[in-house]
């Protein structure tokens, strides 16, 4: 008989346990990247989190011989389940050690309550909204994580699979080196594209511009837009939006933003937006801001930048895709990042069937990083 005990968290300690299970596992390690503590926190907070306002979730922990082994969490996004017409519970933010009657216990119970409220299918790793980080990493488990994904170890996916699990989708990572000069394909096709369709780069001076000119609204609008056929995606609601806006995009390197418009309606065409890796700084924090990581990281982010951009994301207007505005993109923020001293660069998730998304990195002679699965199962 099992002696692991799957339990909800309802409490301040209970939440510090699920919290600390992912450091304690990971520490030291050379590739995984911590998220940061208050960040985990503030998931689950009401106040402080719009996206969980159309979900139901109940975060879970695994104790084994009174230590905490797993944690997990329950999700039914209830926007995504109507828009795709499922009835789909997730399951996010799972570790676990290496031990597959954690796993098993764990998804069990994930699995029960998802039953308990009309699902008929589990699926993950998946976030509470699409902002989250989602995905089981399958290869690329030797390459330093980002941090805006998730890392485990090796025995994750083989686990999940052993437990009945099938791969619902799969996500590439792309890596590549930042090229001193912005390749002649891109450079050609943006001007053409430019007169073609009479559109221009716009670039932001300042927050002051960003806030008067709407461009925080407008941005996450193209975005719901863009990636509405996705996998999973569902529309990011006022309320994150108005969130993201007055946190992520106020602290935002403006000269990492590039947004295309249209000549004669200023309307948003495209919009690409990156920023520094801060891996190594969040690798140091330990994901505490406290005592000292608070410094480690306004040092990455502020003084003196490491040596590589992540590449948040790239969304087009859906019918000016396959015109050539992401040569426009690059061809204005390949410069910027040599500027800032750059020298390498990894796309964030990309699915490995949008092939739209996938060749357009092809001039840059990407290289795949890392891949990713989202698992599932039927009830």
């Amino acid at each position: 008989m099992s002696n692991i005990i799957v339990k909800p968290v309802s409490s301040k300690k209970d939440m510090k346990e699920f919290t600390e299970l992912n450091y304690r596992l990971y520490k030291n390690h050379p590739y995984a990247v911590p998220d940061l503590a208050m960040d985990i926190q503030e998931l689950f907070d009401k106040k402080k989190n719009p996206g969980i306002e159309f979900s139901d979730w109940q975060p879970f922990i695994a104790i084994k011989d009174g230590k905490t082994v797993g944690r997990v969490v329950a999700i039914i996004n209830n926007v995504a389940n109507e828009k795709w017409n499922l009835k789909n519970v997730r399951f996010g933010w799972i570790d676990f050690e290496e031990d597959i009657e954690i796993a098993k216990a764990m998804l069990e119970e994930v699995e029960k309550w998802g039953r308990e409220r009309g699902m008929t299918h589990i699926q993950g790793p998946m976030g509470i909204t699409d902002m989250d980080k989602e995905g089981m990493l399958t290869f690329g488990f030797d390459r330093l994580g980002t941090m805006n994904t998730l890392y485990n170890y090796p025995y994750y996916p083989e686990y999940i699979q052993k437990l009945g699990y099938e791969k619902d989708a799969e996500w590439l990572e792309l890596r590549m080196d930042v090229p001193e000069s912005v390749p002649d394909k891109y450079h050609r096709v943006a001007e053409l594209t430019m007169k073609r369709y009479n559109m221009h780069i716009k670039k932001l001076k300042n927050r002051k511009e960003l806030m008067a000119g709407n461009y925080g609204q407008r941005i996450f609008d193209l975005i719901n837009e863009a990636y509405s056929p996705l996998f999973g995606y569902s529309k990011i609601s006022q309320k994150q939006i108005d969130n993201y806006v007055n946190f992520y995009l106020r602290v935002i390197d403006l000269r990492m933003v590039t947004l295309v418009e249209h000549d004669e309606t200023n309307e948003l065409l495209a919009v690409g937006i990156s920023m520094p890796s801060i891996v190594r700084a969040l690798q140091k924090s330990g994901g505490k801001l406290l005592p000292f990581g608070w410094y480690h990281l306004l040092k990455s982010l502020k003084f003196k930048y490491e040596d590589g951009v992540e590449l948040l994301l790239i969304a087009v207007k859906p019918e000016y895709q396959s015109r050539g505005l992401t040569a426009l993109l690059f061809d204005d923020l390949i410069p910027i990042y040599n500027q800032l001293g750059f020298k390498w660069a990894e796309t964030n998730c990309i699915l490995e069937d949008n092939v739209k998304n996938i060749t357009q990195w092809q001039y840059l002679n990407p290289e795949i990083a890392k891949r990713r699965v989202c698992f599932k199962k039927p009830l």
